[in-house]
Parts: C-alpha cells; structure tokens; sequence
C-alpha cells in the first residue's frame, strides 16, 4: 500500500486528481490494483452544549450537538466520558463506519438518536482493544472548528494505492520514495529527498564495536551506534502513517525502523548494544541451530540461512527476523543499527523454510541498491536524534564488496524503433530519458546511457531501456502495423520434429500413447536397468514411492500394464515418449512401448495374431526403416535380467547399442507381455536427410538359397554376411524359413534366404546373378562351416 500523502514529501501531487493519476500510473506500467480512501461522508466535528440521563437507562446520556448549523441534533451516547462543551466527532445518518457499519435515525429505549459520538477504533483509526474501548469517544482540541471534516481536521485523511507489481519489477516500488520516482516519471517532475542531517558526538563506533563477515552472502553491511535514547510515543504523523501503511506503531524506537523502510524500501533492525556486546560476526547457520525470534517462537535453522550472531550464538536470522535475546524494550539506552544487503535468493528460502514472511524479508528477497542502505541509516539516525533525543557516535562500521560498476546502455534511435516497431524522434527519447532521470550523453547519433542504482529491474541492455521508453512514451501511441516479415514453412525442428513423428507412427501400428510421472520408487530404478545408470535420489521426495527420477521408462509402463489388466483389459498395446536424467545429470530421450495379448483380433473366423517377439521385432524394424535406418541396424542377445533370457535381444545401429526389447521376465510379469525402449536422443545423432530411389525400370532375378548352421548361430548374422558378399546389386534379402526336425541333426537347424538382385542401369544375365550367388554360398560355407541345403 502507498500512501499519497507521504509521497507528497518527495514530489508536488497537489494539482493532480488521485484516480486520474491512478489511471497514468496503470498505463505507464505500475497496476494499480484498487483505490483506498479512509474519507468517510456525513462526518462533521460538533460540540455537546447539553446533556442529560436517559430516563429508561443508568449509563446511557442524552446529548443536544452543535454541528454548526442552526439546528440542535439529539444524539444517545453510552461513552463514559462524555462532558458539556466537548469537542466530539460526530457520524451523521448515512454515514459509513468500519466494517460497513451504517449510522441511521433510530430509537434508543424509546428516545430519538440522530447520529453518533464517536471512538477513533470506530473510524478505523486505532486498533480496539480494553485500552482504547476504556477511554471512550474521542475528545477534540477546544479549538477544532465546528462542522468541519474532523479526519481532514487530524490529518488522517489519505488516498492509498494498492499496487499490484510485477514480479520483474524490483525493490522501487515497494518504497514510498520509489513510488515518488515513478509518478515524477509519468508527470515529468523532480523528487525532493528527505532530510538526511544529524550531528554526531565525538566518539567514535570503531571504539565500541567490531564487525566480520565471514559469508559472501552479505555483501555490504553498514552499522551505526547512538545512545542516550529515550523510549517513548512516535510523533503522530510517523504513527498515522505506519497506520495507513498496515502497520501498528508500537514505540518511537521501532517506528522509526519501519517508517524507514516503508519510506526508501530498505529494512533496518536494532539491536539494544548492551544486550549484544561489542562484536556481530554475520555468517551461515549451522544445522539444526536454534533461536527465539521477536515473536516468542523457536526456530530451528539450516547451513543455508544467514546469521547474524554475537561472535557465539545467534541474534538474528539475517533478513527475516530478529532475535528475543537483543529486542530494544523500554529499558534500552544504547542501539545498534544495522542496514545491511543479503543475498535475496536465501532469504527467499529461508522466509519460505521458516514460514516466516515479513515486510522485511519481502523487501530483501527483491534485492535491494546500495545508496538506499546508506541513505537509510543516515535517515534513522536524523528521526532518532529528531524524535528519540538520540546522540550519534561518528564514523560507520562497513563491509562492502558490491560491484559497483555503472550500468551502461549504447543505442542509437533505429534500435528503439526496431523493438518497440514504431518511428520515435530523438527529441522524443531524449524527453523520455529526462523523465526517467537516467543521465545520458549523446555521442554523435548514439545514445550513452547510464542506468542509476535505484532501478535494479533494468539490466544493461537495449531491451530494457526499450521498454522504459515505451511504456513512459505511452502505449496508445504505438500504432498496428502488419509485420513485414519473411514467410517460413511451419515445422517442427529438433528432437519435437522426430519424436512427433515417430509417435504418430505408432499410433498408425495400433499403440496409444501414455503419459507416466518421471519420479519412481527405488525398486522401480533398478529394475530394467540395461543401462546401468545411477539414477538421481531426491533430498526431499514428496513420498516414497516418489524419490527418484527415472532413467528407463518400462517400470512406469509396467505399472499401467497392471493397472488395466486387473480391471479386465486384455489386450494392451501402449508407448511413451519421454526425457530421462542420470545422476550426471545427461539427458535421454526414449522411446518406450509394451504389448500383450492379440494384435490382431477376428472375432468371425475365432482367429487373430497373438503378440510375440517377432511381432515386436517388425515394430521396431518399421519405426527403424521409417526413419532411414535399412541396412544399418541389427540385433545381438541380451544378457540383461530383466527380459526373458531366451526371448529378447538388444539392438544395434551402426554397431551402438541404442535399445532393447522382448519378452519381460517371468519373475517381473507372469504374463505374457513384451516390451521395446530406443534412444530417440542416439538416433537423432545418427539421422541424416532421407534419399529416395526410385522404382527400378528393369527387372530383377530372384535366386533362393538354404543352409544347414549350428543352433546356436543367429540367422542374421548369416544375413549380414550375405549382404556384405552380394554387393550392391543385392537389392533385397529375406528370411522365408526355418526348420528343425526331420532329416535335420539335433544340433543343427536350416535357414532359407530369398535374394533379389536388381540394376538401375541395365537388365541383369543370368551369369552375372549366378556369379554372385555362388560367391554368396562359398562364402557362408567358409565362415560358418555351412552346408547348402538341395532339397
């Protein structure tokens, strides 16, 4: 809440209508999210001439009031303390108290009431409690003119401003002298600071007082010392603005503190220096250390806290709280006033840990400029001197490794006109720089600019000085212009572009997509480990079954097989596409699916195609081809525990192992349920533009051959031999059958190949197919002791 009337103190506001202003305000950027004014109609200050008792009441009085007009207005009151001749404030009919308390013409026990006398809580002026409820109405000076607006008449009347600020937005307008920069910015007007003076004795802080900081989260800290205060009430203009602002004066000491920092948005503390001794070492917590803070409560803080402590134990939680042990109460002579800059990033945690937000904290976690730290404390010790009768030591106790090299801008007018896409004059941006009070020199047709400390949201760059000249240049004056642009066919790019596609592949061969959470359990982890990665534990997992993050995505789909299968699913054909991390921290996007039960289903004829491992291969074969693959890939045994030893395989492309599929283990799944996972991230790498051939125009021969191969030989290592001996006229080799059994020894089985040969070039002889294949069949003999199989 900014309250008009104190940024009056800085900048001349009196000629301006407050909602109009309200309205520029909004539009320059700073939204003002709702308007409060404490004015309250049918509010006059009258003088009781008479009064009587109520005959039908021991405490209630009858009271005849001059508003100021000719008539006598007869009010009922029930306050102790009222007395003829006393100044009072008086609430007319119709008129609108706190909480929406509506003053109307009524009868009390049978006797005319025309308004009535009120308590300055009924205005909403003081906090009510037994204190204030004892003293009654309000009794005014005797020189408070009749009839006129009694808030107006004690100075409490104000317009506030409730900001809503954007988070990028820094510490500026979370201040009344921030504020005051922005309305000067809008209205083109100079900001008047307050008065900053004091007069220092002639002894010196350095005497009394020692410093260290032993943490790079604190990188200035500033300390003063006075004495000889005098606890006391604030003056009232500090107590009616405290109030305006949300906050309840407690004594002139500690009002000064917060006057302070609603006033230049930089939080100060005191600590009572007898109660702290001589010496602050401001440093990080250790774990699990403890302090009683200003509110009575026990905190328990970690490593990553800032404190400020004695040299031995804590006395403030640094940014947010202060500690009981070192609290300034009524006794206390001698302060210490800190002012100091922490790291905004920890404050914000520790605030958030702790569940401790307070208008410091809030401030803190903003960031906060250099100049205002020093131009608060200079502005604590001038109110404490002023209004505590403090005496001043000299000299500042300081730490400072703030970086404070400018913030420099260089732009010329087309780099403005290029962002905001409109035609700015260089007067117009030098008014705008003026308005702003950025200083700027101008070097033949650029601009030099130099961004001052108070605006900590604007970084050095062009973007950001564009947006300052927009918004003060005015929004309504950028004109619609359709963008001239070069058109581009839309498309998706990157690892987007494959995984959209292979996913609507997926989808066209039957399988439906599925969204899983990346945190697994621990067990999960482990299992189709293939990889053998360490997977990342979280420190604070919301649960157990929630503490890593995953880095294969079989379990989770697992875990939706089970789902659906115990509520009656039987065929289930799913995949996903997803990110997953190690504990290096590198990134790998899979491809992941699981099957069972009939991929195809003729409900007719009662028969269909029941999922197994060929029928997993063919996916994989068709998602490899699809994206350019053939020839390339192929497939070794697997070793890993989590598939079925005899049933699974992992596949290769360019001879790097890239995924694995086939059968999950009997003691993962009883079921009969296959699974696939690639790396979409390693077959990226490996993509390149697809080439097309197109359909031979001669045609081709087909030759077959079988061979008789021990058991244990892969059928297509046979056809990776083949191919590498056919050369390039083998235009297709394919696999057509595979028998064991009669007339075939136990150890053996027979595989039979059908080769097509084609030339784009010219129609293929016989002989030159023959010599070929009889190179082809020579060649398998030789390297897996083969024998071709006649009939």
């Amino acid at each position: 809440m900014i309250s008009l009337k104190w940024v009056k103190d800085y900048i001349d506001i009196s000629d301006q209508d407050l909602d109009e202003l309200a309205v520029k305000i909004t539009k320059a950027g700073i939204n003002i999210e709702q308007i409060v004014s404490n004015k309250i109609a049918n509010l006059v200050i009258g003088e009781i001439i008479t009064i009587k008792k109520h005959p039908d009441s021991d405490h209630l009085n009858i009271c005849q009031v001059n508003i100021g007009s000719n008539e006598l207005y007869q009010i009922v009151c029930g306050a102790s303390n009222v007395k003829e001749k006393m100044k009072v404030i008086v609430a007319l009919p119709g008129a609108i108290l706190k909480d929406n308390f509506v003053i109307k013409k009524s009868k009390i026990r049978g006797v005319e009431s025309n308004g009535m006398l009120c308590a300055l809580f009924e205005l909403g002026l003081e906090e009510k409690n037994e204190d204030t409820y004892a003293k009654g109405i309000c009794e005014l000076a005797k020189d408070a003119p009749i009839g006129e607006d009694p808030l107006e008449y004690l100075g409490v009347e104000d317009t506030l401003y409730e900001l809503d600020v954007h988070k990028h937005r820094n510490n500026d307008c979370y201040s009344h002298i921030g504020f005051a920069y922005e309305i000067a910015a809008i209205l083109n007007r100079k900001v008047t600071l307050p008065d900053l003076s004091y007069q220092e004795i002639d002894k010196s802080i350095t005497k009394e007082f020692q410093l260290q900081v032993k943490t790079d989260k604190c990188p200035y800290y500033l300390a003063k010392m006075v004495t000889d205060i005098k606890i006391g009430e604030s003056p009232e203009f500090i107590k009616q603005r405290l109030i305006s602002a949300g906050m309840r004066p407690i004594n002139n000491v500690v009002d000064i503190s917060n006057y302070v920092m609603l006033e230049f948005g930089q939080p100060l503390h005191f600590f009572d220096k007898d109660k702290l001794g001589n010496k602050i070492v401001v440093r990080n917590a250790l774990d699990n250390e403890e302090i009683i803070t200003l509110d009575g409560k026990l905190r328990s803080l970690k490593a990553s806290d800032i404190v400020i402590t004695d040299g031995t134990k804590p006395v403030c939680i640094a940014g947010v709280m202060g500690g009981e042990n070192t609290e300034v109460d009524q006794n206390s002579k001698t302060i210490l006033i800190e002012s100091a800059i922490f790291d905004a990033v920890s404050i914000r945690y520790t605030s958030s840990n702790l569940n401790l937000k307070s208008e410091a904290s809030i401030r803190y976690g903003k960031g906060l400029n250099y100049e205002y730290t020093n131009m608060a404390i200079a502005r604590a010790c001038h109110l404490l001197e002023k209004y505590a009768g403090a005496k001043i030591y000299k000299d500042t106790v300081c730490h400072d490794t703030i970086d404070k090299t400018p913030k420099v801008v260089r732009f010329k007018k087309e780099d403005i006109n290029r962002i905001l896409g409109i035609n700015i004059s260089q007067k117009d941006i030098e008014e705008v720089l003026h308005m702003l009070d950025f200083s700027y020199q101008l070097d033949q047709e650029s601009f030099i600019v130099q961004i001052p400390n108070r605006r900590l949201d604007i970084d050095p760059n062009i973007n950001d000085i564009a947006e300052e000249i927009g918004r003060l240049y005015g929004y309504h004056n950028l004109h619609s212009t359709l963008p001239n642009v070069p058109i581009r066919r839309g498309q998706y790019i990157g690892d987007v572009k494959y995984r959209k596609a292979i996913s609507k592949r997926l989808r066209r061969l039957g399988l439906t997509e599925v969204k899983t959470y990346t945190l697994v359990s621990r067990e999960d982890v482990e299992m189709f480990n293939y990889q053998h990665k360490e997977a990342i534990l979280l420190p604070n997992p919301m649960s157990m079954d929630k503490s890593v993050i995953r880095i294969s995505l079989l379990p989770s789909l697992l875990k939706v097989y089970q789902y659906n299968k115990a509520r009656k699913v039987n065929d289930i054909f799913i995949y996903e596409i997803s990110k997953t991390y190690d504990k290096n921290y590198e990134e790998d996007s899979l491809i992941s699916g699981l099957l069972s039960g009939n991929y195809l289903d003729n409900s007719w004829q009662h028969n269909g195609q029941e999922t197994d491992f060929y029928l997993l291969k063919g996916i994989i074969e068709d998602i490899l081809n699809y994206m350019g693959f053939n020839n390339r890939y192929s497939f070794i045994k697997n070793t890993d525990d989590s598939f079925h030893p005899g049933v699974s395989a992992k596949i290769l492309l360019d001879k790097q192992e890239i995924g694995i599929f086939g059968r999950i283990h009997p003691q993962l799944c009883k079921d009969n349920v296959y699974a696939f996972e690639l790396s979409l991230t390693k077959l990226i790498k490996k993509c390149g533009p697809l080439k097309f051939i197109e359909a031979p125009k001669y045609p081709g021969i087909e030759k077959d051959m079988a061979f008789i191969v021990d058991q244990d030989i892969p059928a297509g290592d046979i056809m990776m031999t083949i191919k590498r001996a056919a050369g390039h006229l083998l235009n297709q080799v394919d696999i057509f059958d595979v028998y064991k059994g009669e007339n075939i020894a136990n150890n053996k089985k027979s595989v039979a190949f059908k080769l097509q040969f084609v030339d784009y070039t010219k129609t293929l002889t016989d002989e030159e197919v023959m010599t070929i294949f009889n190179k082809v069949i020579e060649t398998v003999k030789t390297k897996y002791q083969a024998i071709l199989r006649d009939k």
